[in-house]
């Protein structure tokens, strides 16, 4: 901190740019909308399917358009103008969650239109991340592109934090419709923001690509990229495994726990506060420990929560004397102590890959590969 005390206020200096500070709201307000969305949607399918594959379905659905579009995504976004794409990005997720919150007011919601509609939401964030992550740099100066970086992820973990429980309480209140059309409505928050944002497109010094010639460069980079290789691997194992919890969890809240959506929300919750939590205390632990040391610790730390949680639940579901909640208001009347200790292990791994040294025109492209 020098004399004047400038240092303390520097972290919040990008949202005194108004364009920047405009959007930095509208993002928090979409990323609770999304995460009241997830625990809705999840929540919606335990009561149209008692299956645990359908269940874990709606989790596929929101996962894999990442996989199948993230990369093309990148390429878009480093192609065409980037207000435009947002603009449509968000229009397509606003009809996806319009759609949603129509049929789920008129009865006519089903298992597989479920699926269907979340797994266009899923198309639409796909698209709209790299793009979004995109048009910081031509937000605020040069100066402050990190700060700003910083402050971006902060709209995400506050979404994560508070946005499950939100939604489990308006499930329990009124029903996964409402939600549904509380995240449509954050949809058109976002795109007023973007619309009145008059954007300069800067002058291009190379000839246009083509989205199939740019994504083949994007992969051409990263597999001649060692550092980028073991990042994409060591993520790619740690999710394939430990998304199962995940996809599974809303079975395991409603068949084990005996909870009904407030608590479910509430677990969900507690992972994104952990992550808030894990995102905190990284810095200091990195001081103390080797990246890959923690990175390890993280790892294994996830693996023993994980048993001791479904072990709670497998214990609870075969007690005789088990509590249930009241299913009127879907309150629940306990919560496991164990569950509550998830420390969000899969939003911290992210933060734990190294930083990859590279060149400027394929990051969008790399952003795809790692989402």
């Amino acid at each position: 901190m020098d004399s004047d005390g400038r240092t303390a206020e520097s972290a919040w200096t990008p949202l005194s740019h108004p364009v920047f500070r405009a959007l930095w709201i509208a993002s928090l307000v979409s990323n609770v909308g999304t995460w009241m969305q997830n625990v809705s949607a999840a929540w919606a399918m335990t009561s149209l399917s008692p299956s645990p594959l359908m269940v874990a379905l709606v989790q596929s659905a929101t996962s894999l358009p990442v996989f199948v579009v993230g990369l093309p995504a990148g390429a878009v976004a480093d192609i065409v103008d980037r207000r435009r794409l947002l603009l449509v990005t968000q229009c397509w997720m606003l009809l996806a969650a319009g759609l949603l919150a129509v049929l789920a007011f008129l009865g006519l919601m089903t298992a597989t239109t479920l699926l269907a509609l979340t797994f266009a939401l899923g198309i639409g964030v796909a698209m709209n991340t790299p793009t979004w992550q995109a048009i910081t740099s031509e937000l605020v100066p040069a100066s402050e592109l990190t700060r700003a970086v910083t402050l971006n992820a902060l709209p995400v973990n506050i979404g994560r934090a508070i946005g499950p429980a939100l939604g489990g309480i308006l499930v329990a209140a009124g029903g996964p419709a409402l939600v549904f059309a509380l995240n449509a409505v954050s949809f058109v928050a976002v795109l007023v923001v973007v619309y009145r944002w008059r954007r300069e497109a800067p002058r291009a010094l190379l000839p246009a690509e083509r989205v199939i010639g740019a994504t083949r460069a994007g992969i051409r980079y990263a597999r001649y990229s060692p550092p980028l290789v073991a990042v994409l691997v060591r993520l790619g194992l740690f999710i394939v495994c430990a998304s199962a919890f995940w996809a599974l969890l809303p079975v395991i809240a409603r068949r084990d726990l005996g909870l009904g959506a407030f608590g479910y929300g509430l677990l969900l919750g507690c992972i994104g506060v952990g992550a808030v939590a894990g995102a905190a205390l990284l810095p200091t632990v990195k001081r103390r420990l080797p990246l890959d040391a923690v990175t390890g610790l993280a790892t294994v730390a996830f693996a023993i929560v994980s048993v001791l949680a479904v072990h709670s639940g497998a214990r609870h579901r075969d007690d005789p004397r088990r509590r249930r909640v009241d299913r009127d208001d879907g309150r629940p009347q306990w919560l496991r102590s164990d569950c509550r200790a998830r420390v969000g292990a899969r939003s911290s791994a992210r933060r734990l890959s190294p930083s990859v040294p590279g060149r400027a025109w394929p990051r969008q492209r790399i952003v795809g590969l790692r989402r």
